[in-house]
């Protein structure tokens, strides 16, 4: 990465709602109603693959699921692909960028892929969490983001389980 966090980045639907291999529950761009300005950093690569590759990395998503976990627009020909493309098109031209590249994750609980969960679900999954004294790391996850990044689901985390930013 090349600089600083910028927090002027596409408005987006954003969510807690991915479960990780480490039971975290992680922001992904989801079919959710409300929408937050995310945020962005530019990358020191030389081509639209480059960057591909090295969010990939970053985000731990194997060589063989890029093409699907990986979103991309290219200002050259207007091309994207994945979740937010035209949100993020939109928003580029502005900021002189050549090629923007995000995660594309799909939302959703294990055993329940590609399904946002709904409140209920992603509050219960953090009590189970806490009932069996493992959800430091999901808790941490959650504290640390941006405050920007104020989800419904995580307005809601904030009441029911006191879970409210941590400036890092």
């Amino acid at each position: 990465m090349s600089g600083k966090w910028q927090t002027d980045g596409p408005t987006l639907p954003i969510e807690f709602a991915r479960e990780s291999s480490r039971k975290r529950l992680t922001l992904v761009i989801a079919d959710v109603s409300e929408t937050v300005a995310s945020l962005w950093v530019l990358l020191e690569v030389d081509s639209l693959d480059a960057a591909k590759e090295a969010l990939a990395l970053r985000e731990g998503i194997k060589e063989g699921n890029i093409q699907y976990s990986v979103g991309w627009w290219r200002k050259a020909d207007g091309a994207s692909n994945g979740r937010g493309a035209a949100a993020i098109a939109a928003w580029a031209p502005a900021h002189k960028l050549d090629a923007v590249v995000w995660t594309n994750l799909k939302p959703g609980l294990k055993g329940r892929s590609n399904v946002v969960p709904d409140y209920d679900a992603v509050l219960g999954h953090f009590q189970m969490l806490i009932e069996r004294g493992e959800h430091a790391d999901a808790e941490e996850y959650v504290r640390k983001t941006p405050i920007q990044i104020m989800t419904g689901y995580r307005q809601r985390l904030q009441e029911d389980l006191g879970w409210t930013a941590i400036q890092t």
